[in-house]
């Protein structure tokens, strides 16, 4: 009996977790987050060039340059 209401409560779950993602294929979603993270990778790595090269003109640190635009070492 308590396996039958586990079996239930999972099988409930899983409906409630597939309305909320839909009917979007898993691979399709995966690949738009890849996409979408590379494009994130790309802007990231022209911002540090940037600043990199902002640093130098001004001859100051990278670093200096993130504390005055208030950038963390997270961004």
């Amino acid at each position: 009996k308590q396996q039958q209401a586990r079996l239930q409560t999972l099988q409930k779950e899983l409906s409630q977790l597939q309305a909320q993602l839909g009917d979007e294929d898993a691979n399709r979603i995966v690949s738009t987050h890849i996409k979408r993270l590379h494009q994130y990778n790309e802007a990231k790595d022209a911002a540090q060039i940037l600043i990199g090269r902002l640093a130098s003109h001004r001859g100051i640190t990278i670093r200096e340059v993130h504390n005055e635009f208030g950038l963390t070492d997270q961004d």
